[in-house]
């Protein structure tokens, strides 16, 4: 585990069409680390997850991680409005992800990553054909096949059935031990503990 490592957030705010969605949001989180965030629908949790991994820029404030380099490049992200590559199969979708990341393709690596999210047998076909617990599985692969320093579940439960969230809690307990992991829920029950808290309702 990075004792360096350490994701902050100051000042931040974001607005839509003059519409300010949170302000003055600030964070910390190191490495071993939980950081929860919560709210109520429409406080904008996922919107500052996207800020987190660079999809979204801030209207204001900033975001930094020390200790891992480009912040965009070693973030992972599961989401359920996160999109594959459905005409695509789970492994193709991650060698599709390793491009994009400019990381060299590693298809053992990748076989093993599917196969402990359960999709051993699935391997080559198209996730068009998947049920949305099946894809939610496909992103956990996809997230994690770059060693993340940072890890953001939005909803991490989401669609999954009992064998899958126990396979959510033990991807979270081995982020706990080699990085950073920030989770944005309202269901206390998708996390067994954790360190930091931004609570959306009371920025605004």
């Amino acid at each position: 585990m990075n004792g360096a490592l350490r994701l902050t957030g100051r000042g931040l705010r974001k607005e839509f069409d003059r519409r300010t969605v949170f302000r003055d949001v600030d964070f910390t989180a190191g490495a071993g680390e939980t950081l929860l965030i919560t709210g109520r629908n429409g406080s904008g949790k996922s919107t500052l997850v996207r800020i987190m991994c660079g999809v979204l820029s801030p209207s204001a404030g900033t975001i930094a991680l020390e200790g891992a380099g480009d912040p965009h490049l070693r973030a992972g992200l599961v989401a359920p409005y996160l999109q594959m590559f459905e005409e695509f199969s789970p492994l193709e979708n991650l060698q599709i992800g390793a491009g994009l990341r400019g990381m060299h393709f590693d298809a053992g690596r990748a076989r093993e990553l599917l196969e402990r999210v359960g999709l051993a047998g699935r391997l080559h076909d198209a996730v068009r054909t998947f049920s949305s617990g099946m894809k939610q599985r496909v992103k956990y692969a996809f997230a994690l096949q770059h060693d993340p320093a940072v890890l953001l579940l939005d909803e991490p439960a989401a669609n999954l059935d009992e064998e899958g969230i126990a396979l959510t809690r033990a991807v979270m307990a081995e982020q706990r031990r080699r990085g950073v992991l920030v989770v944005a829920t309202n269901d206390l029950a998708d996390v067994e503990t954790f360190e930091r808290r931004v609570d959306l309702n009371a920025a605004r």
